[in-house]
């Protein structure tokens, strides 16, 4: 079985993709000026263009592991997550309350998908 690794650097790959799932690295962005909302809708869109680049997409999404660093965002944050979801098959989903690695980053995306 065949792995094949995107976008690596000596840390990490941004894609995995094995046996038809795809893995992709955290994805965050956080600028110290963008809300809950505008880090979301950043996070969700560099994942659409991660998935089209493993050949899957948000319809194929298995798992979405969310990490928020206070919940009292988790309202804000879900607004945006709901509208990007509301025209596909919805994931498992989790979402923790965690620390960042940098205190400007408000949320962190994890996920699986599968692609054909």
């Amino acid at each position: 079985m065949t792995i094949e690794r995107i976008e690596s650097t000596e840390r990490m790959s941004r894609i995995v993709k094995h046996n038809g799932t795809v893995y992709l690295c955290g994805q965050t962005a956080g600028e110290a000026e963008w809300d809950i909302s505008e880090q979301t809708q950043r996070c969700l869109d560099k994942i659409d263009n991660l998935l089209e680049k493993a050949g899957s997409s948000r319809n194929q999404l298995l798992s979405v592991t969310i990490y928020v660093r206070d919940m009292k965002d988790f309202a804000a944050m879900n607004a945006v997550w709901d509208a990007w979801v509301a025209e596909c098959e919805k994931p498992a989903r989790a979402c923790v309350e965690a620390r960042m690695a940098r205190p400007q980053i408000l949320v962190e995306f994890t996920v699986t998908a599968a692609y054909s």
